[in-house]
């Protein structure tokens, strides 16, 4: 147990409360990356797999606008960007992006906060030549846009 001094709490004793509350205080935040992340989709091995775990079959979107290289020199490191016209497409929750030849399509997805202009810019890793996927979720129903990118030296193992 605890010994509390005439001066207050030993060094020990507070050590181990200290420990304790960071503990408490980092579970709930793991506890939700786990509860929020979309395991069977990041799972999937097959494009069809992983647009199913996502939910329903995505629409064409005209609010996405969705920029990747025409050519990619490396397929390493490909940079995409996502925008989407809040005005056209409001209330987006999540966004996700597809590789369609990986080995695990959904290479990221990104939980919107209501109410934030939706601009996402990253580099994703592409196996070879193929059509990448931004697949937006707002009001529960699911919009895409997709264009395809020639990669001339290969991302995974190429």
């Amino acid at each position: 147990m605890t010994t509390i001094h005439a001066n207050g709490i030993s060094r020990r004793g507070w050590l181990r409360w200290a420990a304790m509350l960071g503990a408490a205080a980092a579970l709930p935040g793991r506890v939700w990356a786990a509860v929020a992340r979309p395991e069977a989709a990041f799972g999937a091995t097959a494009l069809d797999e992983a647009m199913a775990a996502l939910g329903d079959t995505p629409q064409v979107h005209e609010g996405i606008q969705f920029t990747t290289p025409d050519i990619a020199e490396n397929g390493a490191v490909v940079p995409i960007r996502v925008e989407v016209d809040s005005e056209a497409l409001p209330n987006v929750a999540k966004v996700s992006v597809l590789v369609e030849m990986n080995p695990n399509p959904l290479a990221a997805s990104f939980d919107i906060p209501p109410g934030t202009e939706v601009y996402i810019e990253t580099r994703v890793k592409v196996a070879q030549t193929c059509t990448l996927y931004a697949v937006a979720e707002a009001d529960g129903q699911l919009y895409m846009q997709s264009r395809e990118t020639k990669v001339t030296l290969g991302g995974c193992g190429g």
